[in-house]
C-alpha cells in the first residue's frame, strides 16, 4: 500500500534508513504520525508500571525490584517486536496473569514466588519451542475466520468496558453486578467530557487527538483536586531507580519442577498463549496489517520475541509479558510500524525517571481513550455473516464472554470449544481444520484444571 494511495503525504523528510528499516511509507505512516502513536500507546498502558508491582509484592516479591523488572522486561521485548519483528505492539506483564500468579499460584497454593517465578520460566520456554517448531503460526491459522473477526469485536467491547470502569461510569452492584456510576461526581463527568472532547478531535482528524484528550482531562483533574498538582522537582523526577538485586535471577526452577505444578503450567501456557495469539489477530487487523489468508507479517518473530521476553521476565522477577490491548489507542492514531513500538520502548525507560509525574495522570484521562478505541473497534461486526448459526453462536459468545469474564483468552475459549461443538454435532466437522478441534480441547482441560 503506497502513502499516496493512504492520502499520506510524501515521506521526503524521513531518513531513508529509517523509511527502509520500518517500512513507513509501504505502510502509509510519517514519523511525526508514529511518534504520536508511542506517545498515545504509552500513556494509555503506563499504568502497569505500578499496577503490576502492586500485584507482585502481595506474592512477596519486593515493590522496588518489581518496578524495574516490570519496565526492564517491557522495554526488553517491546524492542525486539519493534527491530525485529516491526510491529507496532508494545509488551508488558500481563494483567489477569499477574493476579493468577499471585493469588492462585502464590497464596493459594502456598508456593513461594521463587518456585512460581520458575513455572513461568518453563511456560515460557514451552512457548518458545512452540514458536521455533512453527506450532504457534499454525494454531492462528487454525482460529476460523468467524471467530478472527469477533476477536476485535470483543477485544473492542473489552476495552471500552475497562474505559468505562476505569472512569466511574459504570460500577460494581451486589445486586446486578455491574450498574451506573454517579454520573455527577467530578471522575464521570470528566471522562465523559474527554469522551466527547477526543471524539470531536478525532472527527476533525486532529492529528495527537487522543494525546490532547488525556492531557485535558488530567488538567480538569487537577483543577477539581482528582489528581495531585506538581508543586517541585521532587514531584517531576527522581534519580534514585529502585535495585533489581532483590529478584534477578531468584527464580527456582528445579523446586517448580519437583512440585510437579504440571496444571499451574499448562494454565499459564494456554491462557498467555491464547491471550496473545488472540490479541495480535486483533492489533494487527485494526492497523490493516493481516493479509486477506490472515497472515500477519513477521508473525512467528513476534512470538519468538514474546517467548524470550516471558523467559527474561522470570528471570528478572515478573510475570508472563502480554501484548496490550491498549495498543489500539496508538493505532487508532495511526501506528503502523515497529518505529511506533520503538517509543513505547523509549519512554517505558525514560520513566524509570518520572515515576512521580506519570502519578499525576489519573485513570480517567486514559478511560476516555479506551471507550473510543473500543467504539472504533465495533466497526468489524459488519464482517460477521448472521446466516449460518454455528458460526454465529461461537462468534456472539467469543465477542459478550471477553468483557463478561475480564479475559480474552476466556472468551476465545468459549468461542473454540462452541465452534468445534456445533460442527461436530451439525456433521460439518470437515469445515474445521484438526487443530481447531485440538485447541478446543486444550481450553476443555484448563477448564477441568481451574473450573
Amino acid at each position: 500500500m503506497s502513502a499516496q494511495s493512504t492520502g499520506v503525504p510524501p515521506l521526503s523528510a524521513t531518513p531513508g534508513w529509517l523509511d527502509r528499516w520500518f517500512r513507513l511509507s509501504e505502510r502509509g505512516t510519517t514519523v511525526r504520525t508514529e511518534l504520536l502513536a508511542g506517545l498515545t500507546t504509552f500513556l494509555t498502558m503506563s499504568y502497569i508500571i505500578f499496577v503490576n508491582p502492586a500485584i507482585l509484592a502481595d506474592a512477596g516479591i519486593p515493590k522496588g525490584a518489581a518496578v524495574m523488572a516490570t519496565v526492564l522486561a517491557s522495554v526488553f521485548c517491546t524492542t525486539l517486536f519493534a527491530l525485529w519483528a516491526n510491529l507496532p505492539i508494545a509488551v508488558a506483564p500481563g494483567m489477569g496473569l499477574n493476579a493468577f500468579f499471585t493469588y492462585t499460584v502464590v497464596l493459594g497454593q502456598g508456593l513461594s514466588w521463587q518456585t512460581a517465578l520458575g513455572a513461568v520460566f518453563i511456560s515460557g520456554s514451552v512457548f518458545l519451542i512452540l514458536s521455533l517448531t512453527g506450532v504457534r503460526a499454525r494454531m492462528l491459522e487454525a482460529v476460523p475466520e468467524v471467530l478472527r473477526t469477533a476477536i476485535v469485536v470483543g477485544i473492542g467491547c473489552f476495552i471500552a468496558f475497562i474505559g468505562l470502569k476505569n472512569a466511574g461510569i459504570v460500577t460494581k452492584s451486589e445486586a446486578t453486578i455491574v450498574t451506573l456510576g454517579h454520573l455527577t461526581a467530578p471522575g464521570p463527568m470528566l471522562a465523559l467530557g474527554g469522551l466527547i472532547l477526543a471524539t470531536a478531535l478525532m472527527a476533525w482528524r486532529v492529528r495527537g487527538a487522543l494525546v490532547l484528550s488525556i492531557l485535558a482531562v488530567t488538567v480538569g483533574a487537577m483543577a477539581t483536586g482528582l489528581s495531585p498538582v506538581p508543586h517541585g522537582l521532587a514531584d517531576v523526577v527522581s534519580l534514585k531507580l529502585p535495585s533489581l538485586s532483590e529478584t534477578l535471577f531468584k527464580l527456582d526452577i528445579p523446586a517448580a519442577l519437583r512440585y510437579g505444578i504440571v496444571s499451574i503450567i499448562f494454565s499459564f501456557t494456554i491462557v498467555e498463549l491464547f491471550d496473545n495469539l488472540a490479541t495480535l489477530i486483533g492489533l494487527s487487523r485494526k492497523a490493516g496489517l493481516m493479509d486477506a489468508e490472515g497472515r500477519i507479517p513477521n508473525l512467528n518473530r513476534a512470538l519468538v520475541a514474546d517467548a524470550v521476553g516471558t523467559m527474561a521476565s522470570a528471570a528478572m522477577g515478573s510475570t508472563a509479558l502480554n501484548a496490550y490491548i491498549e495498543n489500539a489507542t496508538g493505532i487508532a492514531e495511526g501506528g503502523r510500524t515497529g518505529l511506533k513500538a520503538l517509543v513505547v520502548a523509549g519512554l517505558f525507560l525514560v520513566s524509570l525517571l518520572f515515576i512521580p509525574l506519570l502519578t499525576v495522570i489519573p485513570t480517567v484521562a486514559t478511560a476516555p481513550v479506551l471507550v473510543l478505541v473500543g467504539a472504533h473497534m465495533l466497526a468489524e461486526v459488519r464482517h460477521l455473516s448472521v446466516d449460518d448459526f454455528t458460526d454465529l453462536v461461537p462468534a456472539f459468545l467469543t465477542i459478550v464472554m471477553m468483557p463478561l469474564s475480564f479475559s480474552i483468552a476466556d472468551g476465545l475459549a468459549f468461542g473454540f470449544v462452541s465452534y468445534a461443538a456445533l460442527k461436530l454435532v451439525t456433521g460439518r466437522w470437515r469445515e474445521a481444520p484438526w487443530m481447531t478441534y485440538a485447541i478446543a480441547v486444550a481450553f476443555l482441560v484448563n477448564f477441568a484444571f481451574h473450573g
